[in-house]
C-alpha cells in the first residue's frame, strides 16, 4: 500500500516500532545500508514482536541502491528542514515516506534536490525533533486516512462484557 524507507536507521527499537507500524498498515518497509544494528538484533525482534512474519520487507546496500530498484516512485522526503507541512500532500497507493537517521535526519544534498517533495510534522520551535517511529506512524496515518483507510478495520468490539 504505502512504503516506509529508513535511511542509515541507527536505533533497533525504533525499527522494530516501525516495522510493527508496517505490518499492522500493510505498508512495506525499505532499509538503507549501513544499519546501526544487526537485523537479527534482539531488541529490533522485540519491539517488533510477532509481527515480522506479516512483514514485507527490503534491504539495500546503500541510497543510490535503492533509488535504482525503485526509479519509478513518488518519493517525500521527511524532514525538520521542509517548507511544507505533511497535510498539504495528497498521498497515493505505492508513495515512499524516506526517513533518515535518527541523529543527523536525511542528508542536505539529497534534501536540496528534492525541496518540492519534502515534508515536514510541525512542532514547536524550541525542540528538534519527534522520535522517529513516532513520525513514521503520523505520516503512514495521514496517508491513509487520504485514502479513506482502505483494507483497515475500521470498527472493534469488546469481548469481556457479560
Amino acid at each position: 500500500m504505502f512504503n516506509i524507507v529508513l535511511v542509515e536507521p541507527e536505533i533497533p527499537a525504533n525499527t522494530g516500532n516501525i516495522s510493527r507500524t508496517c505490518a499492522v498498515t500493510g505498508a512495506a518497509l525499505h532499509l538503507v545500508r549501513p544499519l546501526g544494528f544487526d537485523i537479527s538484533d534482539r531488541q529490533l525482534r522485540r519491539a517488533g514482536l510477532d509481527y515480522w512474519k506479516y512483514l514485507d520487507i527490503s534491504v539495500y546496500d546503500n541510497i543510490q541502491d535503492f533509488f535504482d530498484k525503485n526509479a519509478d516512485g513518488r518519493f517525500f522526503f521527511c524532514t525538520t528542514k521542509a517548507k511544507k507541512t505533511y497535510t498539504e500532500f495528497e498521498y497515493k497507493e505505492n508513495d515512499f515516506f524516506i526517513f533518515g537517521k535518527e541523529t543527523k535526519g536525511l542528508p542536505e544534498p539529497l534534501l536540496a534536490e528534492n525541496m518540492d517533495s519534502c515534508i515536514r510534522i510541525p512542532m514547536l520551535p524550541t525542540l528538534r525533533s519527534l522520535n522517529l517511529s513516532n513520525s513514521v506512524a503520523i505520516v503512514v496515518y495521514e496517508a491513509l486516512r487520504q485514502i479513506g483507510f482502505e483494507n483497515m478495520q475500521l470498527t472493534g468490539e469488546l469481548h469481556n462484557i457479560k
